[in-house]
């Protein structure tokens, strides 16, 4: 009798108390088939879970001849030998020929049957089922020309005024903004420009160089590190602020201390002592040449002011001309770096990876402050050899409208948590008041 692998067991027993009876009573089968398993795919080739993808799939992407030749049909369609045939005779025309008729006089004015549509009727269920006008406005151009101008007020049409209104005031026509002509400034400290779409950093790749990666790790380490010694340097200013208020309060609870004990010993002053407001002398009165000296000299430090102002203006008349040509080069200067970042085209820059978006410039646009960009790192262990065990991470839409307020699009915004309740106000009607006696009038 051949030897069983599986391990003994009997069922009648149920106590396991010794040492001997462990083995017995465990079913152990299926770690038995895993392991045998295991060794069979080892013995094969290796495991299946532990291979690569490109060892365990492969991309076909010319196809099978074989299976071709068994699906081409040699016989053609019906329909197809119907429309390859063509007749010797050519076709009866369809044109109306004049003076040719079929032999029957049919009189000058044609009757409609009761049952037709009417021209009319019938351009307008055409627009209809096809949209017509609704549709004409609908449609996009593709050119850059805008199909309507808002700001462009000559094209309006304009009302005139009604003389028995004259009184009021004409309304102004609408201008349009001085900053609609310019380019957004972005928020960036740097002057490179940023595109819509930036390239990302190849070290956020999910199979990185190593390179790259380690050099976006040592990068956003500094950067965790610098951020945690200013919260220390904020946590020990507020510290030495509070110990400095601390300080200073209890500096005037014992100087209103001090105040209270010598206002205690007021009464026994010497009599030899003098008040101080005593000690001080009376101002006299000005004699009639002090004010005439006074006002002389008033008037010669306003006539002076007045020179100063003058010369200023004829300093400025001479120099008008120097500052309209600085104006007209500063224009042309400007025109000319505009028309460079309108022809450049979105993602074509060499050094846009080199960009530094984290430096921001003081001012920023909007009561907000821009959101800190979401920290685009793989740690050591997070990193997969596979397709299969990667994890999709980040978000296209709140990347986009970061990346439109840091190009100055848009103002700095920020999501609104906890959006405002309409206002409710409680009343209490008085139909119960309305009401009329019997017989009144």
């Amino acid at each position: 009798m051949s030897a069983s692998n599986s391990a003994p067991q009997q069922h009648k027993q149920p106590s396991r108390k010794g040492k001997k009876a462990w083995r017995k009573n465990v079913d152990v089968s299926e770690i038995q088939k895993g392991l045998e398993d295991v060794r069979r795919e080892v013995i094969q080739g290796g495991v299946v879970a532990e291979k690569p993808s490109a060892t365990l799939f492969s991309l076909d992407t010319t196809g099978s001849d074989t299976i071709r030749q068994a699906h081409k049909s040699s016989k053609p369609l019906k329909a197809d030998e119907i429309l390859a045939t063509r007749s010797a005779i050519p076709a009866i025309s369809t044109h109306k020929r004049l003076g040719v008729t079929n032999g029957i006089i049919e009189p000058s004015s044609k009757r409609r049957k009761g049952n037709s549509v009417t021209p009319r009727e019938y351009h307008r269920l055409k627009n209809i089922a096809y949209g017509g006008e609704s549709v004409r406005k609908d449609v996009v151009r593709t050119d850059d020309t805008p199909s309507y101008d808002p700001w462009n007020q000559g094209s309006a049409t304009t009302n005139e005024p009604d003389p028995s209104l004259s009184y009021l005031e004409q309304p102004k026509p609408i201008k349009a903004p001085s900053t609609l002509k310019k380019s957004p400034i972005s928020l960036l400290a740097s002057t490179s420009s940023l595109s819509a779409v930036p390239k990302p950093k190849p070290g956020i790749s999910y199979n990185p160089v190593f390179q790259d990666w380690d050099a976006l790790l040592t990068s956003a380490g500094a950067a965790e590190v610098s951020a945690e010694r200013r919260r220390l340097a904020e946590v020990a200013a507020e510290e030495e602020k509070q110990l400095l208020i601390a300080a200073a309060q209890n500096e005037k609870e014992n100087d209103e201390y001090n105040i209270e004990d010598e206002s205690a010993w007021e009464g026994f002053e010497s009599e030899n002592e003098v008040a101080e407001w005593l000690k001080k002398k009376r101002p006299e009165r000005k004699t009639p040449a002090e004010r005439n000296k006074v006002k002389r000299r008033k008037e010669a430090e306003r006539q002076a002011k007045r020179e100063a102002q003058m010369k200023a203006r004829e300093k400025q008349a001479k120099q008008m001309e120097t500052i309209i040509k600085q104006a007209d080069r500063e224009a042309k200067a400007r025109a000319s770096i505009g028309a460079a970042v309108a022809n450049q085209k979105d993602g074509q820059d060499s050094g846009e990876n080199d960009v530094d978006d984290q430096t921001l410039r003081r001012r920023k646009f909007g009561k907000h402050s821009l959101p800190e960009p979401p920290l685009e790192l793989v740690l050591p262990e997070e990193l997969r050899d596979s397709l299969r065990l990667l994890k999709p991470e980040g978000n296209a839409l709140s990347d986009r409208f970061r990346n439109i307020m840091l190009r100055g699009k848009i103002e700095t915004r920020k999501p609104i948590s906890q959006p405002r309740k309409k206002r409710q106000t409680m009343t209490e009607k008085w139909t119960y008041k309305d009401f009329r006696v019997p017989g009144e009038v």
